[in-house]
């Protein structure tokens, strides 16, 4: 596996969108009052992080651009259009209840969101979208703050991990935490509160384990987590 810099990411707070269950993809929604209050709880934790200077590179989305607005505690970042979320064609703006009335073939309710993103009709495919964040991640040269989506997370964070598709689609999507990813293991670090989900959040770090014989499947430590939410 290649070596990689440290990385510590941060998917943006929950939006507008997030709540209404509605499809974001590459069109804009802001952060809820509830989102703000997530890159609150990602300001804190990465306080100690930044003093120490690192890069702070964000997708430039209105969403991303708010967290790290917060969560960088008003640091200068760069922006990166390779670190966008999916492009989720004609799914987008429109919610998952709807498009659950009438989705592709072998596509369901109950598929990762992975699969389901790229599945949208007239979108950017997983093949396109994994391309692009996979040339970003190329680029890294030296430990690195990332600011990005929930989608576009998972392939960065599977990069780094080694997983596979099947993989790095089951990786937890949470909101007000910060993803540590150094040697080819994962650990979150999360301030006392509630995430997406409303599961507890603890102080601390939560390993992932990265099983190579596997074919790189991910075994969380824990129970693992699994969002109700879409990027």
């Amino acid at each position: 596996m290649k070596s990689y810099p440290k990385v510590w990411f941060l998917r943006h707070g929950e939006t507008e969108w997030n709540a209404e269950g509605r499809v974001q993809g590459q069109t804009e929604s802001v952060l809820s009052e509830r989102g703000k209050v997530h890159a609150q709880q990602q300001a804190e934790l990465m306080a100690p992080i930044l003093a120490h200077n690192p890069p702070c590179i964000v997708s430039p989305l209105k969403r991303t651009r708010q967290t790290a607005d917060i969560a960088l505690g008003g640091r200068d970042y760069q922006t990166d259009d390779r670190l966008k979320e999916i492009f989720a064609g004609d799914w987008e703006g429109h919610l998952r209840a709807d498009i659950f009335k009438n989705l592709p073939e072998g596509i369901t309710a109950q598929s990762p969101h992975m699969e389901f993103y790229c599945a949208a009709p007239g979108g950017e495919g997983f093949d396109v979208f994994q391309a692009r964040v996979n040339a970003f991640v190329d680029t890294l040269t030296e430990p690195t703050v990332v600011v990005a989506h929930g989608l576009s997370g998972q392939l960065l964070r599977g990069a780094l991990c080694g997983l596979s598709r099947a993989a790095l689609g089951q990786l937890s999507n949470r909101q007000g935490c910060v993803y540590v990813l150094e040697n080819g293991q994962e650990s979150v670090l999360a301030v006392d509160g509630h995430d997406r989900d409303d599961a507890p959040l603890h102080r601390g770090r939560h390993r992932l384990r990265v099983d190579r014989r596997k074919l790189g499947r991910a075994v969380p430590a824990r129970r693992p987590h699994r969002p109700r939410v879409g990027p």
